[in-house]
């Protein structure tokens, strides 16, 4: 089974850039023979390049050289230079890569309608060209950001694309939300107008905020300073450096932040490359998680976290690893689960983890948390046997939960602060198919789907009834 992700954007393309890293890192560290296995071809083609480059693939037998299964796209092509001059140049070649010089501008419309009918017959052909050489294509990954102009817009518009050319694919969506101090004024904007294609046309979304990620990486730099937990730096730590990867240049400040998201997609996708006692198919994240096709929004928690930092912590007990899977401290947003809502509950475990582990942890853990009436038993499990990169043992949660609400509201709050005052509008109205009502029906679709979480909020403890299931589903 084939996943193909789409980097669309300056934060999805630098996002992109570390989870190719990261992945490459990890097949080797497993991989030792130097052999092109089933687990390298979830991700990666094995091209024998002396033959012209773009042959059929090589399935068994040496790797040649590896080509990741991606195409990147941005409008501004600063990051992906940097990508082509960096040491993952030889994974990607030219006919993965979408680029423009103009950028768009922090703009949704000019990467949606502009950008989009621009480049739709260029990006379909190398969807196309690239999904050929798919056997078994499970889903699309689309990495991008809501706030800016090409992530949020043309990120969108390839969603679109997506349903339009591969509707029985799944498409999973990991958006990176901006925080209210964000220095783009219109982001508000940009995120609601991205949204609704988001409600419309995802399959699965994993928002992550920056703010999350700000924090994180802050109690991560405490702890190393503190010295509380002996500030021995790991050679081979994953989370917040590229310490050990082939870099040599000076550690940008969103790469701790880009690393985090990086390791989400990365324990999303383990089941899918290796091996393990019950492995987790990526579309049955989407079919056990979201019974109301809009209320696709999950909440991710990871860890170990700290353990993954610069740090020589002692390895956690195995149930606190659970228990800390469960704490705000290391969600991906800004939320509070426990006093909220579950739709559903996934636990990817890696490592050497038992099945009877996993039971043990769910029912201890489950008296605190609400599931809602329907689905008390709403849990799905993946155990995969190869844990990250110098690690024991690591978990990635995933909640639907109607704890996504706030960071829903506030957003709508933002939008139309700006909205009254018809701030910055003509910005948008001067493109070309971009209407007033677009605006409108952005905010309305987003005022639906808080709707929806209400009314789920509101069966919260009541009697076991289930009023909107069948309007939700229509």
């Amino acid at each position: 089974a084939v996943s193909l992700p789409f980097a669309v954007g300056q934060c999805g393309n630098q996002v992109g850039c570390r989870f190719w890293d990261l992945a490459l890192r990890e097949h080797a560290a497993v991989n030792k023979k130097g052999i092109y296995d089933e687990a390298l071809s979830s991700f990666f083609r094995n091209v024998d390049t002396r033959s012209g480059g773009d042959g059929p693939g090589i399935y068994k037998g040496k790797i040649c050289s590896l080509k990741a299964r991606a195409l990147l796209i941005d409008m501004e092509e600063g990051v992906v230079n940097e990508i082509l001059q960096g040491p993952l140049r030889d994974v990607f070649d030219s006919k993965q890569l979408i680029t423009d010089v103009s950028g768009s501008g922090n703009n949704w419309a000019v990467g949606h309608k502009l950008y989009g009918y621009q480049y739709r017959e260029n990006i379909v052909e190398k969807l196309r060209k690239t999904a050929e050489h798919c056997d078994c294509l499970q889903c699309f990954f689309i990495i991008h950001s809501m706030g800016g102009g090409t992530g949020s817009g043309l990120g969108t518009f390839v969603l679109n694309l997506l349903e339009d050319e591969f509707p029985e694919v799944y498409r999973f969506v990991t958006s990176v939300y901006p925080s209210g101090e964000d220095d783009v004024i219109t982001s508000p904007y940009n995120s609601v107008l991205a949204m609704k294609e988001l409600n419309e046309h995802a399959d699965c979304v994993l928002p992550v905020e920056n703010e999350s990620l700000f924090d994180i990486v802050n109690k991560i730099n405490q702890m190393i300073n503190s010295g509380k937990l002996g500030s021995t730096v790991k050679q081979n730590s994953l989370v917040t450096s590229s310490a050990g990867s082939v870099k040599t240049h000076q550690e940008k400040p969103f790469d701790a932040m880009n690393n985090i998201v990086a390791n989400l997609l990365l324990n999303l996708t383990s089941s899918a490359r290796f091996e393990g006692s019950l492995n987790m198919d990526l579309n049955e994240i989407s079919m056990n998680l979201v019974p109301f096709p809009r209320l696709h929004y999950l909440v991710s928690s990871l860890t170990p976290l700290y353990t993954l930092a610069d740090v020589n912590v002692p390895s956690r007990r195995l149930d606190q690893m659970f228990s800390d899977a469960f704490s705000r401290d290391h969600q991906l947003i800004q939320a509070d689960p426990k006093h909220s809502l579950y739709l559903a509950c996934a636990l990817l475990v890696r490592g050497n983890v038992q099945v009877s582990d996993l039971r043990r942890n769910i029912e201890r853990l489950k008296p605190s948390l609400h599931f809602i009436s329907w689905n008390q038993e709403g849990w799905k499990t993946g155990l995969c046997s190869v844990p990250p990169v110098g690690h024991s043992h690591s978990l990635l949660a995933l909640a639907n939960n109607t704890c996504v609400k706030p960071t829903f509201i506030e957003l709508k709050e933002r939008f139309m602060k700006l909205y009254k005052k018809k701030a910055h509008l003509h910005h948008y109205l001067q493109i070309d198919g971009m209407e007033q009502s677009c605006f409108s029906e952005a905010v309305s679709s987003l005022s639906d789907l808080i709707e929806e979480y209400n009314e789920l909020d509101a069966t919260k403890g009541g009697p076991r009834t289930d009023p909107s299931r069948l309007k939700i589903a229509v």
